[in-house]
C-alpha cells in the first residue's frame, strides 16, 4: 500500500546496484517509486523485477514525475546527468548519493576541488533546488537482501526541513537516518566511502557500514 501523504520518490540511475536496492527497500516500505535509466525500456524491465510499487521511465521522466529525486549514478556521469534533469528538479528536493571515486584507486580519498559531489550538485542546480546529501555509506548488497540495512545513514543539507524529510526516508531503508549538519559536511561521508571500501577489501567483508553511538532518537536534526 502506498503512503498517500508521502512523496513519490524518483531514483535517477535506478537500474544500478544502489538505485535498485533503494527502490526495492522503499517500495517494500510502502512508497511509490519511479526508477530512471538512460532508456525507459531498461528502467521498465528492472521495475518489473522489483515488483509492486515501482515503475520505470527514462531519467528525465523519473525526475519530472517525482517529488523527491535521488541521484544514484557513478561520479563520472554526475555532472552530465544533473544538467539533463536540471529543469525537472526545480522546486524539489534532490538527494545526491554520488561518491567522487577516482578509479583505479577507489580506496583512496580523492575529493573534488569544490569540496564534495553534493556541493557540485548545488552549484549546478542553483538555489531553486534543495540539495540533500545521503546514502553514500550504505552497501547495495544489504538493501537487496530484504529488510532494512544494518547501518546508519548520515544526512546533510543547508535546508533543515529537507534534511529531516530525508532522515525519515533513510529510516525506512536502514537502521535510521542521522543528521550530519550543513551540505559542506557531506565531504566527510563522501570521503568515508573510500575508507569503507578499504575496510571491505582488507577484512574481506561485504558492505561495511557505520553506526552512530550515543543517540536515543535521531528522528530530527
Amino acid at each position: 500500500m502506498t503512503h498517500t501523504s508521502s512523496p513519490v520518490i524518483g531514483i535517477i540511475g535506478g537500474t544500478g546496484d544502489l538505485g535498485s536496492g533503494l527502490a526495492r527497500a522503499w517500495a517494500k516500505a510502502g512508497y511509490a517509486v519511479i526508477i530512471g535509466s538512460r532508456t525507459a525500456d531498461k528502467a521498465q524491465a528492472v521495475a518489473a523485477e522489483l515488483g509492486e510499487g515501482v515503475t520505470g521511465r527514462d531519467n528525465l521522466g523519473a525526475a519530472e514525475g517525482a517529488d523527491v529525486v535521488v541521484l544514484a549514478v557513478p561520479f563520472a556521469n554526475h555532472n552530465s546527468t544533473l544538467s539533463e534533469i536540471r529543469e525537472a528538479v526545480q522546486g524539489k528536493i534532490l538527494v545526491d548519493a554520488a561518491v567522487p571515486l577516482v578509479p583505479p584507486k577507489v580506496s583512496r580519498v580523492q575529493l573534488p576541488a569544490e569540496g564534495s559531489a553534493a556541493q557540485i550538485a548545488q552549484d549546478l542546480l542553483g538555489e531553486g533546488v534543495k540539495v540533500v546529501s545521503a546514502f553514500h555509506n550504505v552497501g547495495a548488497a544489504k538493501l537487496h537482501k530484504g529488510g532494512r540495512a544494518d547501518c546508519d545513514v548520515l544526512v546533510f543539507s543547508d535546508d533543515k526541513d529537507a534534511r529531516n524529510l530525508v532522515i525519515k526516508l533513510a529510516g525506512a531503508v536502514a537502521n535510521r537516518g542521522v543528521g550530519g549538519g550543513v551540505l559542506a559536511n557531506s565531504a566527510a561521508a563522501e570521503a568515508l566511502t573510500s575508507v569503507l571500501i578499504w575496510i571491505n577489501r582488507n577484512y574481506k567483508v561485504l558492505g561495511a557500514g557505520i553506526a552512530i553511538t550515543g543517540l536515543d532518537d535521531a528522528a530530527q536534526a
